[in-house]
């Protein structure tokens, strides 16, 4: 992290206490630690998930976001609380959805524009630590392949997008998140990818249906979304 980040962490740390505490997160008590979330696709705000690790199912995590230019509000997604997901799962969870479009919505026209990247980072914020792979170069037909970014633009607009998670433990895992016209991130649904392996099938029928990352646009290379360690901070 930059010294300016860590600046910004710590002045916001008693907002994200105050919505820590409503959360019943206990951020109070015990000793935390927390790591940046690098992401690209929402440069105005600063993310951190925090941690406070007891022992074997005494755990508790969750995500902060912290606006750099001061115009939006600190917010809190709990992840994990003593153990146990609260509420339904975070990556589904309404809630969650809910807090990153509002983030989303205060990055206004610095908000990336590339939707892979902004699948990513809603993984990551949501608990993530999202590793896909390169794309799998001359497959052919009824070659069994799994999804590992794909993205279809449907006609009433908006867009679906599809990865596949390598490092989700203990099967990789298959996102799609669909979002709206307007930007706005709808729905979003997990499952084990070896599940849900699919056949890729060349047709000059499917136009809409875009194979992400493209090799002008990302490397044929591993795309995580960075996890920037921080000093333990005692609470």
């Amino acid at each position: 992290m930059t010294e300016a980040d860590r600046e910004l962490e710590a002045g916001a740390e008693s907002s994200i206490s105050a919505r820590a505490g409503i959360a019943d997160l206990e951020f109070n008590q015990g000793e935390w630690a927390y790591r940046q979330i690098v992401c690209p696709a929402l440069p105005n705000h600063l993310l951190l998930r925090f941690t406070r690790d007891n022992g074997a199912r005494d755990q508790t995590v969750f995500t902060a976001s912290i606006p750099r230019n001061g115009k939006g509000h600190v917010r809190v997604i709990p992840l994990i609380r003593r153990g146990y997901s609260l509420w339904s799962p975070a990556p589904v969870n309404a809630i969650t959805i809910a807090a990153f479009n509002q983030i989303r919505r205060e990055e206004g026209a610095a908000a990336g524009k590339d939707w892979l990247q902004t699948g990513l980072c809603y993984a990551a914020l949501a608990g993530a630590n999202p590793v896909v792979g390169p794309l799998t170069p001359g497959a052919t037909m009824h070659q069994p392949v799994p999804s590992l970014a794909e993205m279809e633009i449907p006609a009433k607009g908006g867009a679906i997008v599809r990865f596949t998670d390598q490092a989700s433990v203990p099967h990789s895992t298959l996102w799609t998140l669909t979002f709206g016209p307007g930007g706005a991130l709808l729905k979003v649904k997990r499952e084990p990818a070896s599940a849900v392996a699919r056949w890729q099938v060349p047709s000059e029928h499917s136009a809409q249906s875009v194979i992400l990352p493209t090799p002008h646009e990302q490397p044929v290379t591993s795309h995580p979304i960075e996890l920037q360690s921080a000093a333990p901070a005692a609470r």
